[in-house]
């Protein structure tokens, strides 16, 4: 049996058009392989330079602008479905669209990190209807999807019949992944750089956060219409479509910052009183990324924030998605004493170092069973 640092390895993504959760894992796993290629639809270094040392092959959508990345999830899936990976001892794929539907020879491995159910497919596809994020062509993508959804639907299924191994990233997605694949997985929560986020010094903690995508789904309008009634001081991190939305809703208590660097991040989360995370996520490091920073999460009791979040210890829940229910809680953690000490602890088991150990030994694991067939 080949070791992990003999084998021939192959990385598969959705895309690297931007930075996010998931290129943070193809990030992980380039470095644990430097020298495996890896193979994706589009590529814009200009908006991730992480990957200028890596061996990155492109699909033929290559060609078209990254703009219409959200226009392609049928032409991603023709593309994907024929990119045949040979001569590899191991695929690995990163996805939570349509990387996963990649062929393999017979004795290769391919594991599949599953970041979610192909969320437009699955359960956001409410949410994609109402809202498809395409301004004033959300007609045609609403009736492309509602046309679509059944037959990628099984095309879906079947691609996620495909690897011989799921890791989820949270048990919220290994849920769904038994729901709507019908297959059982393994969790391994993806990497998050704890030690950046760590502070060096006590800072004077005046204020309150959330970040992230400003999107529909992601609920960054309950916090503001909290934050605006209890007149807190609120700092939104972010931009995104809804960000227009978001500003008008404001009250003068919320402050908009559009334009943080990752260098800056850690800064303004060493500061919060609390990190408010009012969306359902699949596991949502920006929160992790928080709670590293010794600073308690306020969290709707969902999605990824459950593996993580320890009422009274490391934040505090709010059961329905009302400014009510999140105005409670938040009244609540205020009288608090959270142990910043307890809280960044608690963050370590989400570290690069344990998301590769775990990878290695889901690896090594699959090599020994496929050896026994």
């Amino acid at each position: 049996m080949k070791q992990s640092g003999e084998l021939k390895v192959a990385i598969v993504c959705d895309w690297l058009t931007g930075i996010g959760g998931a290129e943070r894992v193809v990030l992980a796993l380039h470095q644990l392989f430097p020298d495996a290629p890896i193979y994706t639809s589009q590529y814009d270094p200009q908006k991730i330079d992480w990957f200028k040392d890596a061996d990155v092959r492109t699909t033929w959508l290559q060609k078209l602008p990254s703009s219409l990345k959200k226009f392609l999830p049928v032409l991603r899936a023709w593309s994907f479905s024929r990119l045949k990976l040979r001569g590899y001892d191991l695929v690995i794929s990163s996805s939570g669209a349509e990387a996963k539907a990649v062929h393999v020879p017979s004795g290769t491995i391919h594991i599949n990190y599953c970041h979610s159910p192909t969320h437009y497919y699955w359960f956001r596809y409410d949410e994609y209807m109402k809202q498809p994020g395409f301004g004033p062509f959300n007609w045609v993508a609403r009736l492309g999807l509602g046309l679509l959804v059944r037959p990628m639907r099984l095309w879906d299924r079947r691609a996620a019949r495909r690897p011989d191994v799921m890791i989820a990233n949270s048990s919220f997605t290994q849920a769904n992944i038994k729901k709507y694949y019908g297959r059982d997985s393994v969790i391994i929560h993806p990497p998050v750089a704890i030690e950046r986020f760590m502070p060096k010094t006590n800072m004077t903690r005046d204020h309150f956060v959330t970040a992230g995508r400003q999107t529909p789904y992601k609920r960054i309008d309950l916090a503001i219409a909290a934050f605006t009634a209890l007149q807190l001081p609120l700092t939104v991190i972010g931009n995104g479509p809804d960000h227009e939305r978001l500003v008008k809703l404001a009250g003068p208590t919320i402050s908009f910052e559009t334009n943080v660097s990752d260098v800056a991040m850690p800064k303004q989360f060493q500061a919060a009183r609390a990190f408010i995370f009012p969306g359902t996520d699949d596991f949502g490091i920006v929160a992790v990324e928080a709670l590293a920073a010794g600073t308690p999460v306020i969290a709707f009791q969902a999605g990824g924030a459950l593996d993580y979040i320890i009422p009274g210890k490391t934040g505090e829940f709010f059961a329905e998605p009302t400014v009510g229910a999140l105005t409670e809680a938040l009244t609540d953690s205020m009288v608090q004493d959270f142990d910043a000490g307890i809280i960044k602890e608690t963050a370590q088991q989400y570290s690069i170092s344990v998301f590769n150990e775990r990878v290695q030994n889901t690896i090594n694991q699959s090599l020994r069973e496929n050896s026994h067939e």
